[in-house]
């Protein structure tokens, strides 16, 4: 089978909003151009940004007037899909003639949703994801995704899925995304621990497929929002830890911390079937007799007129 190189680039959102990011990201399009990536991740929540630290003024039993002002310019700074932001990595893709998946926060009316796009090589919005479970106090400032966004997507580069930073950790969503025959695992994140490679490794080697981890990196605050944060002088928001492994869990490229970067690593389909040799968790090291998994892919709307 050919081998083809996959791609992450870990950049972090601007303080100027989505469109001063977008201006980021094409900063990086000689690189990628050189790379000949088929497929490029990036991380979860660039468009709209990830408010590390924010509390949107919000207590137990409490919300406050600034709290609201606070979440209406976030909610101000989300995309709209399609909407200006969004086609100008549509743009970025044709060019590049690379799959892109990319990590935004979706405008969804007036309830935001961290979403991970599938842009094709042809630069059409070709599937979303939407983030099935909030982490903690992200449930103040994001909606629930439902089944009906958990997409398989024919790159040139082999079958794609994400799951978003801790859906990572939900054992039955990542048997979903084996069971449908995933070649190649986006994990957008802002996930900056050392505990996230033990993670990206094992679930790698679990599935025994190709995994791409795209973190966002946050320059040191200043002043009083290094003290706001209980952040040292000189310590990142957020660090990065992008990286690539391989279907025997063996990183291809990074971990890449404390700055920007775009790692790549040529691919092998075969390595796929090579690994699961011995494990295919959806295959021969499956047993359907005793276990049974069912997913519920149908649309959840607030109204369904009949």
């Amino acid at each position: 089978m050919p081998k083809t190189v996959i791609a992450a680039l870990q950049i972090g959102t601007s303080p100027d909003g989505s469109a001063a990011t977008v201006e980021n990201i094409l900063k990086y399009e000689p690189e990628i151009l050189e790379t000949g990536c088929k497929l490029l991740v990036l991380p979860e929540a660039l468009l709209g940004g990830y408010p590390k630290g924010s509390s949107f003024g919000t207590r137990l039993g409490f919300r406050t007037p600034e709290g609201r002002d606070e979440f209406l310019k976030y909610w101000k700074q989300a995309v709209d899909i399609p909407g200006p932001e969004v086609d100008s990595l549509c743009k970025l893709a044709r060019r590049a003639k690379t799959f892109i998946v990319v990590g935004v926060v979706e405008r969804g009316g007036s309830t935001l949703y961290c979403t991970a796009l599938f842009i094709s090589d042809q630069g059409e919005v070709v599937a979303k994801h939407r983030k099935v479970l909030p982490t903690a106090s992200e449930r103040l400032i994001w909606g629930r995704g439902d089944g009906s966004t958990l997409p398989l997507v024919k790159t040139p580069a082999g079958l794609a899925g994400a799951a978003i930073c801790w859906e990572n950790y939900m054992p039955l969503l990542r048997y979903a995304m084996y069971a449908k025959g995933i070649q190649i695992w986006c994990a957008p994140t802002v996930d900056e621990r050392d505990i996230w490679q033990t993670s990206m490794k094992h679930i790698s080697y679990e599935g025994r497929m190709f995994l791409v981890s795209a973190c966002q990196y946050q320059p040191p605050p200043t002043g009083e929002m290094c003290a706001a944060l209980g952040l040292p002088e000189g310590k990142p928001i957020i660090r990065g830890g992008s990286v690539i492994y391989s279907p025997m869990g063996e990183a291809l490229a990074g971990p890449v911390y404390d700055r920007e970067a775009l790692l790549k690593a040529e691919i092998d389909l075969d390595d796929i079937i090579r690994a699961r040799y011995d494990m295919d968790v959806v295959g021969h090291y499956a047993r359907p007799d005793i276990f049974q998994l069912v997913v519920d892919e149908k649309p959840k709307n607030s109204m369904d007129c009949q």
